[in-house]
């Protein structure tokens, strides 16, 4: 059994504005005097308004979950002491005009050089999770099996229907606004460890990017620790939430160390299918059908249950089934992030929706 860590990123607002507040510095520093919080559990992001924490490696998704939440109530109490709250969106929901600073740091200067318009529409959350593989060989055998899974966990995730005032018609619009940059979408087939440096190499050879953090492929090797990291999903409202996709993600991530093992070959797709069934997946959410890992479009409910199917073994083995399957099933029977977002919509307009995701990031 692997272990497991996960990152999640938040936005900062104005807790009477709701607006996009540049105040992650100082809520760093508050959140770093807390007596729980260890260096480096909270950092900075590419925009000021934004903070990202990062659990420690875990063997469970208690711990994990525990982490969180400790992490979560953490960052909250400093950003309230700042007048500030957390929007665990994927996207920020209010329209807001005024452009957000970039962290002032050298590498996030020259990317907004580079690109000042994707960066200024860089107002996105996202989780990410890390699962431990024993070396870079393994690694890549796991991308090249994971990846036909992933518009499936991106449909599940989904968590950002609302853009600045607008509802996109899309269940995840972070994935449609990460998915412009040089490097990024689904990761392609790897031959083996040595044709993974050797593109990425060639990638960086360019000098269109600047170094591996700019690979924004939905799922790719850590080159800080030793795991596949995956990218593709929202940042969840609950710490319950995350721990259905940090449980399905080292159970896939085990899966497929187990059948690379066994010599079973990885899942033929082509790149066309994968962009498209990425973009099915974050038009829809759960709310239409979806196109699963043999190109079928299927319904949702049917995907993901051949999803529970597929890992099964591996979540028995973590003694993660009971946990896991609940959620699932929780998640198919009151929807995604997304949908709860659209019905406060309905119910309340946009402060309905502000007051939902911030309440969310609170924990008190």
């Amino acid at each position: 059994m692997a272990t497991v860590g996960v990152e999640e990123e938040y936005l900062l607002v104005d807790r009477v504005t709701g607006q996009t507040a540049p105040h992650a510095k100082a809520v760093l520093s508050a959140a770093e005097l807390e007596p729980l919080v260890a260096a480096e559990e909270v950092q900075l992001e590419l925009l000021r308004a934004q903070v990202e924490v990062a659990t420690p490696v875990c063997h469970t998704l208690a711990e994990a979950e525990g982490h969180l939440v400790r992490l979560r109530s953490a960052v909250a109490a400093a950003a309230r002491e700042h007048g500030c709250g957390l929007l665990v969106s994927g996207t920020p929901p209010l329209p807001d005009d005024a452009p957000v600073a970039v962290t002032d740091e050298a590498r996030y200067r020259a990317i907004q050089q580079q690109a000042p318009q994707l960066v200024g529409e860089q107002l996105v959350n996202g989780m990410h999770v890390h699962v431990a593989v024993p070396s870079r060989r393994v690694g890549v055998e796991v991308l090249n099996r994971v990846r036909v899974w992933l518009p499936t966990l991106i449909a599940m995730a989904a968590n950002s229907p609302l853009w600045k005032g607008d509802d996109t018609g899309f269940a995840s619009w972070r994935t449609i606004v990460f998915d412009r940059w040089a490097v990024g979408g689904m990761p392609p087939h790897f031959a083996d460890e040595d044709d993974y440096a050797e593109r990425v190499r060639r990638l960086l050879d360019t000098g269109v990017i600047r170094d591996v953090g700019q690979l924004y492929w939905q799922a790719r090797l850590s080159e800080r620790y030793p795991t596949v990291e995956v990218r593709s999903l929202d940042v969840q409202l609950r710490p319950y939430e995350a721990m259905l996709f940090a449980g399905l993600v080292r159970a896939l991530v085990d899966t497929a160390m187990r059948e690379a093992e066994l010599g079973v070959a990885a899942p033929e797709a082509s790149a066309e299918m994968l962009r498209l069934a990425v973009w099915q997946a974050a038009r829809h959410g759960l709310s239409g059908d979806l196109i699963d890992p043999d190109g079928r479009r299927r319904a949702a409910g049917d995907v993901v249950r051949a999803l529970l199917a597929h890992v099964t073994p591996a979540l028995k083995e973590a003694g993660d089934t009971r946990e896991v399957t609940n959620l699932a099933h929780r998640l198919l029977s009151e929807g995604t992030g997304a949908d709860r977002q659209r019905r406060a919509l309905a119910a309340g307009g946009l402060p309905a929706v502000v007051e939902m995701i911030t309440a969310a990031g609170d924990l008190r």
